[in-house]
Formats: C-alpha cells, sequence, structure tokens
C-alpha cells in the first residue's frame, strides 16, 4: 500500500465552491471572493500602483471569472486559472497606461543615479526600480512584476502568462538585463536581485488585504 493511500482525502473549497456555483448556488461565489479578494487586489496593486484603480481591476477580474466559471477545466489549480484570468485583465488595464518604452541601447539613466548603495535609502532605491519596472515594455514588465514583485514561481507565472516556461525564462532575463542597464548596481542572481527589485511586501500585504492604504 503505498503512503499517499493512507493519506486523509484533503478538501479543495475552491472546487467545492465552484461545483456550488455551477449547480445553482450563487452565493458559493462569494466564498471564492473572500478568499481571493486580497491576494487579486494585491496583483492588481502591482501593475498599477493605485488602491482604488487595484480594486476596480481586481473587481473586474471576479466578474469574468464569474462569467468564465465553466471554462475551468480542472487541469491546473483554481487559484492558477483565477490569476491568469485577473493577469489579462490587468494587461488590459495596463496598456491604457502610458508608458516609456525602453531598450538597452538609448535606455536614459535615473536623474540620481547612485552608484554606490549608500547614496539612496532601500526605500528609494525600491521605488526608484520599481518605477523602472512600470516603464518596460510590456513583455518584459509582466514577468518581472508576477516573478519577483508578486514572488509566483516560474511556472506559476508561464502559466498565468499562458506562455511556455522557456519564453518565461527569456522574458525575464530581457526585463533584467534592462534594469540592470538603468541601475548597474542592481546585482546579478537570485535572492540579491530580489532583495533590490522587490519591494517590502509584507506591510503591502497586510495593508492591501485589510483595505488600508499605502
Amino acid at each position: 500500500m503505498s503512503l499517499n493511500s493512507t493519506l486523509p482525502h484533503q478538501p479543495d473549497p475552491d472546487l467545492d465552491a465552484v461545483v456550488r456555483v455551477l449547480a445553482g448556488d450563487t452565493q458559493a461565489f462569494a466564498e471564492i471572493v473572500q478568499r481571493w479578494q486580497g491576494p487579486l487586489i494585491n496583483l492588481a496593486w502591482r501593475y498599477c500602483r493605485e488602491r482604488g484603480r487595484a480594486e476596480e481591476m481586481a473587481q473586474e477580474a471576479f466578474v469574468r471569472a464569474w462569467r468564465g466559471l465553466s471554462q475551468w477545466r480542472r487541469e491546473s489549480s483554481f487559484s492558477t486559472w483565477l490569476f491568469s484570468v485577473a493577469a489579462n485583465v490587468y494587461r488590459t488595464e495596463l496598456r491604457k497606461i502610458p508608458t516609456i518604452h525602453l531598450s538597452l541601447e538609448d535606455s536614459p539613466e535615473p536623474s540620481h543615479p547612485f552608484t554606490r548603495d549608500v547614496e539612496m535609502d532601500s526605500t528609494a532605491r525600491h521605488e526608484a526600480v520599481r518605477r523602472a519596472v512600470l516603464a518596460l515594455p510590456e513583455e518584459y514588465r509582466e514577468p518581472i512584476i508576477l516573478f519577483y514583485f508578486h514572488e509566483m514561481n516560474l511556472t506559476a507565472a508561464a502559466s498565468t502568462m499562458g506562455i511556455p516556461e522557456g519564453t518565461m525564462k527569456a522574458r525575464l532575463s530581457r526585463g533584467r538585463a534592462i534594469l540592470k542597464h538603468r541601475f548597474p548596481q542592481l546585482e546579478e542572481g537570485g535572492s540579491r536581485l530580489k532583495a533590490q527589485i522587490h519591494p517590502a511586501t509584507t506591510a503591502e500585504s497586510v495593508a492591501l488585504s485589510k483595505g488600508g492604504q499605502l
């Protein structure tokens, strides 16, 4: 007998709620909203950096999910499908925000470049890099947001965007290269790079989940 066969079945609250909604219990969708509202607003805020707009974007994402609930084929987790729906909504909204398209060849240096870490405190440095991320071309901006700012793993981020993992890796690499060109002090490599372009998310997540202002 395998170990897995001896483990008790773990109920899936999302699956249960979806089944009930599709069976006609529309109130069950409120459970989904309650469970995922905080994470979806959090993700939306990382796209647009505006609390009110993030709430509107998350609301629209839930509307899209409600309308397309039967399209979840259960080949992936419900959360992966829901975040994919949300990302499509946010991607559309993000196109409405004017951006400056950068390249390695002609991307401008920041007005106050930092040549040593001591020249900018960590908060100012994070904010400067976040602004640079929002100015990236869309194909590089969204992978950076999902992978670094929202801390999705490579598989989840690629699935959310609906692209192969190899493409996700390539876009992350290109996005990092553009940021590194603008901010030479960004260190290469996993945790060190993440620490410098990824904000202090604990306080942000708590505030967002509680409806606070940042």
